[in-house]
């Protein structure tokens, strides 16, 4: 299991990121992600025949031309832009975060209050270009993959995610009543079983995004 650091710069940038990752790891490959990670990894597995799995944890899965932003507002239920606040950059994008006292509430609703803010509070920044960056790859039309995503995720809506699985024709979809979009932190063991067994319908070891 390796946890690849996702750069949270540009789509492009950030799958060519993971892939370099993926070209230093022998044997089989499942490729997992979470959020905006899940669109990292529907385009670093294109054209990499290693891999043999995509598991999306409440993550992204767009076809081509998609972005993360067309897929969240597809349907009514997110709320993430009124969360949110921006930083200018020198290059002139925005980084952007989620206001540390709407941060438990929008992200991560079923985590433990004490651990909600400690993500809050050592949140990582993502560029606001990534989000509305066409995907260039759909990898989930080659590869079979894996869902698992929260009810209630105010990120990306249930009606989003249900979508998404469907369109994939996901070998199997889970969706936990209650889970927010960080639903794989209380429910990590549900995560792992599913990892395992996209990993045994098709190859070891396992690798990861977020």
């Amino acid at each position: 299991m390796i946890a690849v650091a996702n750069p949270l710069r540009a789509v492009r940038n950030d799958s060519e990121y993971l892939a370099s990752v993926i070209e230093g790891i022998e044997g089989p490959l499942v490729l997992v992600g979470h959020s905006y990670g899940g669109v990292v990894i529907t385009n670093a597995a294109e054209g990499h025949d290693r891999v043999a799995a995509l598991v999306y944890i409440g993550g992204f899965a767009p076809d081509v031309g998609e972005s993360a932003a067309d897929l969240a507002g597809q349907y009514e239920g997110g709320t993430l832009g009124e969360t949110l606040v921006a930083f200018d950059l020198p290059d002139g994008n925005k980084d952007l975060y989620i206001l540390q006292d709407k941060y438990r509430a929008q992200f991560a609703a079923d985590v433990p209050e004490a651990e909600a803010a400690r993500m809050g509070a050592t949140q990582r920044p993502i560029v606001e270009a990534a989000l509305n960056e066409p995907s260039a790859g759909a990898a989930w039309k080659s590869l079979p993959s894996w869902f698992l995503f929260g009810e209630l995720d105010k990120n990306i809506p249930v009606a989003a995610h249900r979508f998404m699985a469907e369109r994939a024709g996901a070998r199997r979809t889970v969706e936990l009543a209650g889970g927010s979009h960080s639903v794989g932190i209380p429910e990590a063991a549900q995560v792992v079983e599913l990892i395992r067994e996209a990993a045994l319908a098709t190859s070891e070891p396992v690798a990861s995004a977020s």
